[in-house]
């Protein structure tokens, strides 16, 4: 037991640190710049950031949110991102322990954190990270697994993909116009890779749950924002991947 807390004390240091990094990964791909240089900095005043202005959460707090330099206030998407991260690598590591299930976990969610971040302040799935996180399950799906179970995984991906962008034909002539972006439809690939086809299915009937309130929220508001629907896909892709539940328990579920 003080051993398996250890481990999720590292997970979570370790996912503070790796959030820290998508955080940058998504604001700069999504900019078009390099996500290497220039190093870490201030994105008022451009001043570069000291080592300990660096550390995952601790120098945020201790900053209070602020610029050292010129105490712009420092958005704080950044600490909501390392926190999340650090919690969801944590619980990883609590739901597969160290098994090749967990390797592929943490690639899934790390780079839905990527998806998440972007889409919600750029409106942009970057193609790059889906195809990244993509070809690497599949190469590791391959060599583990054998290329007969890496077919049925991909098998899911394409379905998903399939499915999603039946929808998006059928939602683009319902309201005659754009109903989903083409990183959604993307997107199901990945699900469908990693959860079962029928899971990444699942994924669009509870992403549409969790938005519904703040889409009835705006709707009462009077507010035209356009809602990115990304963001709840990849938050109940991360649901349906932590709380290990499957197909078949649904069905048992609905039948009461």
């Amino acid at each position: 037991m003080a051993l398996e807390i250890i481990f999720l004390i590292i997970f979570f240091i370790f996912g503070a640190v790796m959030g820290s990094f998508f955080h940058v990964v998504a604001t700069r791909m999504s900019r078009d710049e390099s996500i290497v240089f220039p190093a870490s900095h201030c994105d008022k005043c451009n001043h570069k950031l000291k080592w300990y202005e660096n550390i995952p959460i601790i120098s945020y707090i201790l900053l209070k949110g602020k610029c050292s330099s010129c105490h712009s206030k420092i958005p704080i998407s950044y600490l909501i991102v390392e926190i999340v991260t650090a919690l969801l690598f944590a619980v990883c590591f609590h739901v597969f322990s160290f098994s090749f299930d967990l390797v592929i976990a943490l690639i899934f969610v790390s780079s839905l954190i990527i998806v998440i971040v972007s889409d919600i302040e750029y409106m942009i799935i970057l193609d790059e990270v889906l195809m990244f996180s993509s070809l690497v399950i599949v190469v590791l799906d391959i060599l583990v697994l054998g290329l007969e179970e890496a077919a049925y995984h991909i098998y899911g991906g394409v379905g998903g993909f399939i499915t999603m962008y039946a929808l998006k034909i059928m939602g683009d002539k319902i309201f005659r116009k754009e109903s989903l972006g083409g990183g959604d439809i993307k997107l199901l690939f990945l699900f469908g890779l990693v959860l079962g086809y029928a899971m990444s299915i699942c994924t669009i009937f509870l992403a549409t749950f969790i938005a519904f309130p703040i889409a009835l929220l705006l709707l009462f508001s009077n507010r035209e924002n356009i809602i990115p629907f990304g963001p709840f896909l990849s938050m109940a892709a991360i649901l349906i991947l932590i709380s290990g539940i499957n197909f078949q328990d649904i069905i048992v579920f609905m039948m009461g």
